[in-house]
């Protein structure tokens, strides 16, 4: 088993697509837990993808509920990324199991899915920025949990 990325009702298709391109080249799963705040047909999302889309492996989940079952049945650990944490992404010991869920790109998680998480952790950045691009994020907390894991 190896890392996954989770995206929480994601709100841009171009972000989604980029971090499927992302999964893709890593081999590593994408999650998307819905409802997406686009169609996942669009095209945004395949233009950010490209051709990697074909070799992306997409898991879908209707919503936070059957993600949650599913990672709980499967024994996963989520690992929050959150502008809410203390403790930075580098400074966490990452297993293959683990899901790498980022939130919507408007809101985050909500509360109950904050509360629910095993793990949450930050970006660190500098004084006065208030966020990275999703898909940034994700390929910047990828690294690590990969770099880690693989060995």
């Amino acid at each position: 088993m190896t890392v996954s990325i989770a995206l929480y009702q994601p709100d841009i298709a171009g972000n989604a697509g980029t971090i499927l391109r992302l999964g893709a080249c890593m081999g590593v799963p994408v999650e998307i837990i819905e409802p997406a705040g686009f169609d996942l047909s669009d095209r945004n999302l395949r233009r950010a993808g490209m051709d990697y889309l074909e070799l992306a492996t997409l898991r879908r989940h209707v919503e936070y509920p059957a993600f949650d079952r599913a990672r709980r049945e499967a024994g996963r650990r989520i690992v929050l990324l959150t502008t809410k944490a203390e403790r930075a992404y580098t400074d966490f010991s990452y297993d293959p199991q683990d899901i790498l869920l980022f939130g919507r790109e408007s809101a985050g998680v909500p509360a109950h899915v904050h509360d629910a998480a095993d793990v949450r952790l930050t970006i660190p950045m500098a004084t006065g920025a208030r966020s990275l691009n999703l898909a940034v994020s994700a390929a910047m907390v990828l690294g690590e949990a990969l770099r880690q894991t693989r060995g």
